[in-house]
């Protein structure tokens, strides 16, 4: 039972399959079909008719002959060929012969890709040569229209081309045998062939175009305007040479000859009517005339600038050279006053031979000045370095020289700051004894002791010799921080002590009816007396605090107000 079983499905599967297999084939039949179809339905017919308006004869002919002939082996023979492998491959497939049906649909795959390609090709030639018929009817009136203007223009101002005119001439007598051609191609049915005329007189009617814009005035520029720059340029160097003016960096002659050589084959480049690189080169000359000017007038403005300048350098170079002197002396009297350190006194020395060193330097260039031996842009750049080093050299001058002047000042404002501390000490000790303290703490009194001993100090490093201004200045700011303690500690102080006084005053109206008041002022009164101001201050407020809060705030302000 189970073989038979089996066997059903296996046919039912193999039923299936075929079933499946004829429909994909069938529908591809049917693909193929209706892509022969649609071959057969194009209007290539009617594409063909367009040519017959043309001229039947010639080329045009033999090509309509051709297209035809292709189109009918493709209706007559390729398609029916293509029917009958459809035919052949229904067959397959009725008959479950699927590898036989496959190869008949790749065949007729093939066939039909190669009769399109072949319809392409053959509608795309005919387009050519009908758009050639129109583009030619269309583009030869114009270039007849430019062929009359140009050629009218060049009979009426045939002088302004000079020898170029005969060239020109001869292309526009070439040009006229082309439009023969091109007429006599058209009446041939020829319109591809006249196509290539009509782009060959095109291409002539541009060049000579290009011609009759350009022409006149590279004439002009290589006959007149270049020749008399030229001419100006050596008149020009002539004359600054006898001017006493050095230009033998200046290759003028050189340069005039081989701007003659290029102008002679630019102008037999015009004559022949060959324009390229012309204008480039016209371009470049005058480039290079204007950069020969350029260098001329560099040397006219560099004697101007070394004839007013110059004494003014000189003169800046020796007063330089006397302030260095007076810098070696102030720096040889500051010396014996005050500590300096040896890079400081090296500055000087190196000043002094940087200086020594300059002026050679200018003397050398004054003597090429004077004697007009070298070009004046070559003096004008060895002058400007050496003014550029003087510069930096005064500015070096100026620094040092404050920096001496600064030991000076460094030194006044020490002393006036010492008179300054001595002063602020002596008004805090005024100050404690005019508010009857009771007595001093023992730190308060190491603190007068450091400050008079720092001041002491400042005032033994002044009175050294030679002054160290740095040393100076280390302790002065240790004598200012000293000061200042003092002062703050002192106003610090005062106001504790008063307060101190005035809270236990206020708190002796709380000594009876608070025992522990009484015992907390005792204790503060104790440290009042031991002169330990802070201590006291605090215990008196603590215990008035438990009983009164906000009271020191109250007595702070009374005290404020008296």
């Amino acid at each position: 039972m189970g073989y038979i079983i089996g066997g059903i499905v296996i046919v039912i599967l193999i039923y299936l399959t075929g079933y499946f297999l004829k429909k994909k084939y069938y529908k591809e039949v049917d693909r193929l079909e209706t892509w022969k179809m649609d071959i057969m339905d194009r209007p290539v017919l009617d594409e063909m008719a367009k040519v017959k308006q043309l001229n039947m004869t010639g080329q045009t002919e033999e090509l309509f002959e051709g297209w035809r002939y292709n189109w009918d082996e493709i209706v007559t023979a390729e398609l029916p060929n293509v029917e009958e492998y459809l035919f052949d491959a229904e067959e397959s497939i009725d008959k479950y012969r699927f590898g036989k049906a496959k190869e008949a649909l790749s065949a007729i795959e093939s066939s039909l890709e190669r009769i399109e390609e072949q319809i392409k090709a053959l509608l795309v030639e005919v387009k050519d040569l009908v758009g050639s018929e129109e583009k030619n009817r269309l583009e030869i009136e114009e270039l007849k229209e430019n062929y009359r203007e140009n050629k009218k223009l060049l009979l009426a101002h045939r002088h302004t081309f000079g020898k170029a005119e005969e060239v020109l001439e001869k292309q526009f007598d070439k040009a006229a045998e082309l439009f023969e051609q091109f007429a006599e191609k058209t009446d041939q049915g020829n319109y591809l062939e006249a196509r290539e005329v009509v782009l060959a007189i095109q291409e002539i009617l541009d060049h000579l175009q290009q011609c009759m814009d350009s022409i006149p005035e590279l004439l002009i520029e290589c006959q007149s305007k270049l020749p008399s720059q030229m001419a100006d340029l050596r008149d020009g160097y002539e004359e600054m040479r006898e001017g006493g003016y050095i230009l033998d960096h200046i290759q003028l002659e050189k340069d005039i000859e081989q701007f003659q050589q290029e102008l002679d084959k630019l102008l037999e480049s015009l004559y022949k009517a060959e324009l390229d690189h012309v204008q480039s080169t016209v371009d470049d000359m005058r480039d290079s005339i204007d950069l020969l000017y350029d260098l001329l007038e560099k040397e006219v403005h560099a004697k101007h600038n070394l004839q007013q300048d110059e004494p003014l350098v000189r003169e800046r170079l020796y007063d330089s050279l006397e302030s260095n002197k007076d810098l070696k002396g102030e720096l040889d009297e500051i010396c014996e006053s005050y500590h300096v350190d040896q890079q400081d006194k090296e500055i000087q020395i190196k000043l002094e031979k940087t200086l020594s060193a300059l002026t050679k330097k200018y003397d050398v260039l004054h003597h090429k000045i004077k004697n007009q031996g070298s070009a004046q842009t070559h003096l004008l750049e060895e002058f400007l370095q050496i003014k550029s080093s003087l510069d930096e050299i005064c500015l070096e001058q100026d620094v040092f020289s404050e920096k001496l002047q600064a030991l000076r000042k460094d030194e006044m404002t020490a002393r006036e700051t010492v008179a300054e501390l001595k002063k602020t000490m002596t008004e805090a000790v005024k100050l404690v004894s005019k508010s009857n303290i009771p007595g001093l703490s023992q730190e308060y009194k190491y603190l007068v002791h450091d400050t008079q001993e720092s001041i002491e100090n400042v005032m033994q490093k002044l009175e050294e010799k030679p002054l160290n201004i740095p040393t100076v200045q280390q302790y002065l700011e240790v004598a200012v921080m000293t000061v200042d303690k003092l002062a703050h500690y002192t106003e610090e102080m005062i106001e504790t002590i008063q307060l101190a006084e005035r809270v236990i005053q206020y708190g002796n109206r709380y000594r009876s009816s608070y025992p522990s008041i009484e015992k907390a002022l005792q204790e503060a009164e104790q440290s009042f007396r031991s002169y330990d101001y802070k201590t006291s201050l605090e215990q008196a407020a603590t215990s008035i605090e438990e009983v009164e809060p906000g009271a020191l705030k109250k007595i702070e302000e009374l005290v404020k107000e008296e």
